[in-house]
């Protein structure tokens, strides 16, 4: 486009949807970003991806992706297709019709969570087609999806992890006796779930080896590649991580806890999404001043031993004793109003609106390819 975004409203792509099972959770986050965005400064162009893949021109209607009595909202798949061929020159393809343009965008919020999004697949098509976007970059976005790959990194950086064993498909075809021989070994409970999802999905907790088959073919509906973890007593605990303006050092939020009743065996789905009085998020957490430095020097080293960019979500068990341990670092986490994320940010003192507002403008600050 010829003239700077600093002499018009600055153009947003919104992708969300996709192909993974947190599709719905996907437009939920779109939702609360949609609404969140100032008309006067910027032009969105709302993308949904369905769930067969295909990118279609969506409602820009907030409400329209909201949670209404109790129906999770999804993209429909209808309308013609939308292309992003280079430079973030949006088109739109309809059967028997002339391409329509839909114009340059100049950056793209891809609110996709799981695979086929958030693994780094979108955002390699986005550095192919030289176009800047919120969000880490391909390598942090692939690490962070695969919970192995992440804790091997993490360990490599000096950081405390869960014990696991990861299940791979060959294996769990040819030597299912050492997959259970070496969960036996990590303890009962024990956690399985997909290598590569998020949102608690296909996630089971396992407190007998006669039941870890049923919970792995479960967790493989998800993802041929499967996390049986060691489960740990103690206090979950969460902390943002948002990239430095202007090349700064990283930032961390206040902590959180999640606080769950004995009607969850775990922080699900349904804690996650649909929650009620038996959820409560303390932020900040009631924690020693000195614990939650901790924490958070320990999610920037997580944060920078993945090589995230933009934001993550670095979650935590802190044991009895006083010991934490990384349990996983997300690096597009949910981003309605009321997640943890955005929350903890708020505590912090930068409110909705003016996160999202500096994500964006972080990302237009970036430079595109190799950094």
């Amino acid at each position: 486009m010829d003239s700077s975004p600093a002499d018009r409203r600055i153009r947003v792509a919104l992708v969300f949807g996709g192909r993974s099972s947190e599709h719905e959770i996907s437009c939920i986050t779109a939702g609360g970003v949609l609404a969140a965005l100032d008309p006067e400064r910027y032009e969105v162009v709302p993308v949904g991806i369905t769930t067969t893949g295909r990118w279609v021109l969506a409602s820009g209607d907030a409400e329209q992706l909201a949670i209404t009595d109790g129906t999770l909202p999804h993209v429909p798949d209808e309308g013609g297709t939308v292309v992003l061929p280079a430079k973030g020159a949006l088109s739109l393809h309809s059967p028997g019709e002339v391409p329509r343009e839909l114009g340059e965008v100049d950056v793209v919020f891809p609110l996709l969570h799981g695979p086929f999004g958030e693994d780094g697949t979108i955002q390699g098509l986005l550095e192919l087609s030289d176009v800047r976007y919120v969000g880490s970059g391909v390598l942090a976005s692939a690490v962070g999806m695969d919970k192995h790959m992440m804790k091997v990194l993490l360990a490599g950086a000096g950081l405390p992890v869960t014990r696991h064993v990861l299940v791979r498909s060959s294996a769990w075809d040819t030597q299912r006796d050492r997959v259970f021989t070496e969960t036996a070994e990590l303890g009962l409970p024990v956690f399985v779930k997909p290598a590569r999802a998020g949102s608690s999905m296909g996630v089971a907790k396992v407190e007998r080896l006669d039941d870890l088959e049923e919970a792995v073919l479960a967790a493989r509906e998800h993802d041929p590649r499967v996390l049986v973890e060691e489960a740990i007593a103690g206090r979950e605990v969460e902390c943002g991580v948002l990239e430095g303006e202007g090349g700064a050092a990283p930032e961390a939020s206040v902590v959180g806890e999640v606080r769950i009743d004995t009607s969850h065996d775990f922080y699900d789905f349904r804690a996650k999404y649909l929650p009620g009085d038996d959820v409560g998020l303390d932020i900040p957490a009631d924690l020693p001043s000195g614990t939650a430095e901790r924490i958070r020097e320990m999610a920037v080293t997580a944060f920078d031993a993945l090589s995230c960019e933009s934001l993550a979500r670095v979650d935590f068990f802190l044991r009895d004793d006083g010991s934490l341990l990384v349990n996983e670092v997300n690096t597009m986490p949910g981003f309605t109003p009321t997640s943890m994320f955005p929350m903890l940010w708020g505590k912090s003192g930068i409110d909705y609106p003016s996160l999202v507002d500096r994500l964006i403008s972080t990302a237009l600050q970036r430079r595109t390819g190799l950094r």
